[in-house]
């Protein structure tokens, strides 16, 4: 019987000690350089490899048997040798081996159009080789490195933050005083300093630790310039807080920068300086932390917890476990598991990968929307298109491949049963029109209102009424003094008594004569000067215009007080009766139509319910928002932009009337609230895709 012999390995690999599993185990990391890849090998599969120059199965499991206490089989070494092939980690000793390195290496190529996009999502741009710098620099920065100065950086923290609990308001109130060109560029270097400072304190770390740092450079995410320092060599330390410590030192770099700022802008004068550096002790670090903390993406905080829970490659193995759970859950499928946790980390583990994909879908999200939005129309929305389809649509697809190749393994069990109820409710829930109901803000009054304002700039003389009390039809108000107005109108009627003397006197006096019919004319025009300042001075006694309620009565409703022209003082509104508008967007028209049902209720602590019907609906969209207490900058729900000619809408925005109301109480005054419109039914799809339609058509300029 022959005997088997084990093939050659690539003379360039080196083992490493690695760090403890989290079983009490020894591991060991294998080193590619010609790929710079770095495996963690377990306790079995390094005697495997320590003996492989023995050359046969039989021999290696031998020796193991005879100076380990692990009873390792063929298997295991069959196992050993796959992971070697499918890794190319082996020297290919024929023509068929060398044959399907070249064929792996082809399959591996892709093609143009996938390298274009992947070089777009992500590239990286190296700038330097730090090697030499950092040799130079490490003997000067030990003292980074003691406990002592750590120590000096919290007493330094606690008298920055002493000093600038003095000098809060201030300190909050720092970019209120600053503007223009220098403090952009006092903010810019500030920022650059950071993240230098940032990549220096990874690059430093590692050296102090006896790893080699290959380059520094800028990588390109989506476009986005994100510095970068190659760490990889960090995977031979054995120790695991050493490793840690690496991943750690950027935003350690980041917090001692924040502090030393903190200092600085106590004692620095007002400027650009005290700009940049109120933008390093406040939002420089706080934004470090909420990226690079994160272990959702691929940054430092994604490191530091694989570290520290001793699962490299977390991402990758969490996903591989909930695919597993989820398809046992939801298919019954009795897979092998992809590896064995206990059951608290396993829980843990899948939690994980379920708030990654959560977490990654919004920002995925955020980023097509924002790449959309920094290109014109036509490129803004193939990349939209591109990056929803690269990071969204891609993983969900190629499960879904997965399920249809596997269609044969799926049997009629509990599992599956569940799985095609649920399906079925989704379905149906999507499909089906049973949604009639559109919510839409909107403003309740007094059928019967009207506001009394200043006609002109005058004194109040008399206040005849209260806030809440009731009066009647053409009873008055308030009086109001001009003085001015009283000074042009005595003018007038002197002008206008001598037009008509001189008018008189016009038949017996030549010069008079001479000026012919104009001088009748004057006459006309100063009786209408007079009539028209009679008038406004009549406006200044204000009087109700209907039987109501005196409400909202200003508080410089005071006799003696200065009011200005068009100031509001108070309103009258009707004893019964309710009327309103409400504010629908592009999708929702085509649902609605006059004479629909439409419930309002009240924002906040009114709760005031009213059923109307949907009168006029206006067709032209709203080009100025006429309600303040529904705009955005209020506080209201409508976004909106202040612009000089007023509130404009940012989306488009359609009024709707709301009349033949059923309460016979009138508001005392304009609520803000929601009209529930019973529109067209219509399903959650045939909404969405009416949206986006809406959408298409917007930005594609039909």
């Amino acid at each position: 019987m022959a005997v088997r012999v084990l093939p050659e390995i690539r003379q360039e690999l080196t083992l490493h000690p690695g760090p403890t599993e989290s079983d009490g185990s020894p591991s060991w990391t294998l080193h590619d350089p010609c790929s710079n890849r770095f495996y963690q090998l377990g306790w079995a599969s390094f005697e495997i490899l320590r003996r492989w120059d023995l050359g046969s199965p039989e021999r290696v499991l031998a020796s193991i048997r005879a100076e380990t206490t692990l009873d390792l089989d063929e298997d295991d070494i069959d196992a050993v040798v796959s992971f070697l092939s499918r890794h190319q980690l082996l020297i290919a000793q024929s023509e068929e081996g060398s044959r399907g390195l070249w064929r792996a290496r082809q399959a591996a190529r892709p093609s143009r159009a996938m390298w274009l996009l992947k070089n777009y999502l992500f590239f990286r741009v190296p700038l330097v080789r730090p090697e030499t710098l950092l040799s130079r620099l490490l003997p000067w920065c030990d003292w980074l490195f003691t406990p002592r100065f750590w120590w000096a950086m919290v007493g330094v923290l606690l008298f920055a933050l002493v000093m600038v609990s003095r000098r809060w308001d201030e300190f909050t109130h720092t970019f209120s005083g600053y503007g223009g060109l220098g403090a952009a560029i006092g903010i810019g270097l500030s920022l650059s300093v950071a993240k230098v400072l940032h990549e220096f304190g990874h690059a430093l770390t590692a050296k102090r630790f006896g790893c080699r740092v290959p380059a520094m450079g800028v990588a390109f995410l989506v476009m986005v310039p994100v510095l970068y320092t190659d760490t990889n060599d960090a995977w031979k330390l054995p120790s695991r807080r050493q490793r840690l410590l690496i991943g750690a030192a950027g935003m350690l770099a980041e917090l001692i920068l924040a502090v030393l700022a903190t200092v600085l802008w106590c004692y620095l004068p007002n400027g650009p300086v005290r700009a940049g550096v109120f933008f390093l002790a406040s939002t420089t670090w706080l934004a470090t932390l909420a990226v690079n903390a994160s272990p959702f993406m691929r940054f430092d905080g994604y490191f530091l917890l694989s570290d520290y829970l001793g699962l490299p490659n977390l991402h990758s193995r969490a996903f591989a476990m909930a695919l597993w759970r989820f398809r046992q859950w939801a298919f019954g499928f009795n897979d092998p598991a992809p590896e064995h946790f206990s059951p608290g980390r396993e829980r843990f583990v899948v939690l994980f990968a379920w708030a990654t994909w959560l977490y990654r879908l919004v920002i995925f999200l955020s980023i097509a929307f924002l790449v959309y939005h920094m290109f014109f129309k036509a490129l803004g929305l193939l990349l939209l298109f591109v990056e929803l389809g690269w990071f969204i649509a891609r993983p969900i697809v190629g499960e879904l491949r997965v399920w249809w190749q596997r269609r044969h393994d799926m049997v009629w069990c509990r599992q599956t049963r569940r799985s095609a109820v649920l399906a079925s409710v989704l379905v149906l829930w999507g499909i089906v029109p049973w949604q009639g109901e559109i919510a839409s803000s909107a403003v309740m009054g007094a059928k019967q209102s009207q506001g009394m304002y200043a006609p002109v700039g005058a004194v109040v003389a008399e206040v005849y009424v209260k806030d809440g009390q009731t009066v009647r039809a053409g009873e008055r108000l308030a009086q109001l003094e001009s003085a001015e107005l009283a000074a042009r109108l005595a003018k007038a009627e002197e002008r206008e008594r001598q037009a008509a003397w001189q008018v008189s006197r016009q038949p017996f006096n030549s010069d008079l004569q001479l000026q012919g019919p104009a001088l009748q004319k004057q006459w006309l025009a100063a009786g209408e000067e007079v009539n028209g300042l009679k008038q406004q001075q009549a406006r200044l006694i204000l009087t109700a215009p209907f039987a109501g309620r005196v409400v909202d009565a200003n508080d410089a409703l005071q006799p003696g007080t200065t009011v200005t022209e068009g100031e509001h003082l108070l309103d009258v509104v009707g004893p019964g009766g309710a009327k309103g508008e409400a504010f629908v967007d592009e999708a929702s028209l085509a649902s609605i139509k006059s004479g629909d049902t439409v419930r309002f209720v009240a924002d906040g602590g009114e709760h005031l319910a009213v059923t109307c019907r949907l009168g006029e609906v206006d067709r032209l969209n709203l080009a100025v928002l006429d309600q303040p207490v529904l705009a955005s900058i209020y506080g209201g729900p409508i976004p909106v932009e202040n612009r000089e000619h007023g509130l404009v809408p940012l989306a488009a925005t359609f009024r709707v009337r709301l009349d033949a109301c059923d309460t016979a109480k009138a508001p005392i005054r304009e609520l803000p609230g929601v009209a529930r419109i019973e529109g067209e039914r219509h399903s959650l799809l045939g909404d969405a895709l009416r949206r986006l339609i809406v959408v298409l058509r917007r930005e594609g300029g039909l």
